[in-house]
């Protein structure tokens, strides 16, 4: 199917595909170091804390209206001085990667940052994701550190790796 573009995604829109594509990750990937599927219930918070930060949360839909795939971006650490530092996610769904869905939403999300005056977004990667590593330095991400022996999930350990993109928001940024 074509690509109809990307859409703001909501819970009772989306809540069920997005819930499908991080549950696929869950179980067959390092993508994210939950070991257990996630229920529809838990959506519900999900979308609560993202709208409670005014956080996007996007996606891309074909033009029957199906989700292939969404991004997001949240609290890097909770404390007051990370104000300006977001940590990202993007998803897409197994039978629709390497088709450019990934980039497009990565722009959406380097746009929806800058706009509301991120300094800092973090992805945080298996180290064992060459083409998540790949896709990050394509956009301008720069390695800032790994972590050795951070997961274990598959019965071995993980090392994390975070990469970083700086943007020239804010122009003025202040404590407190």
């Amino acid at each position: 199917m074509m690509q109809a573009g990307v859409v703001r995604c909501t819970h009772e829109r989306h809540a069920q595909a997005i819930l499908d594509i991080l549950n696929e990750a869950i179980v067959s990937s390092t993508a994210l170091y939950d070991y257990e599927p996630r229920s529809l219930a838990s959506m519900r918070a999900w979308f609560d804390a993202k709208a409670s930060r005014d956080f996007p949360v996007i996606g891309v839909e074909d033009t029957s209206g199906k989700l292939l795939a969404f991004a997001s971006y949240g609290t890097f650490r909770a404390w007051p001085a990370y104000k300006y530092s977001v940590e990202h996610s993007v998803y897409v769904h197994a039978e629709h990667r390497g088709k450019g869905l990934g980039l497009l939403l990565m722009r959406e999300l380097i746009a929806c940052a800058t706009a509301q005056d991120c300094h800092t977004l973090v992805g945080v990667i298996d180290s064992d994701n060459q083409a998540s590593i790949a896709f990050h330095e394509q956009l301008g991400f720069r390695h800032a550190g790994t972590l050795n022996q951070a997961g274990f999930k598959f019965g071995r350990w993980l090392d994390v790796a975070f990469y970083q993109l700086l943007l020239a928001t804010p122009v003025k940024p202040q404590d407190g």
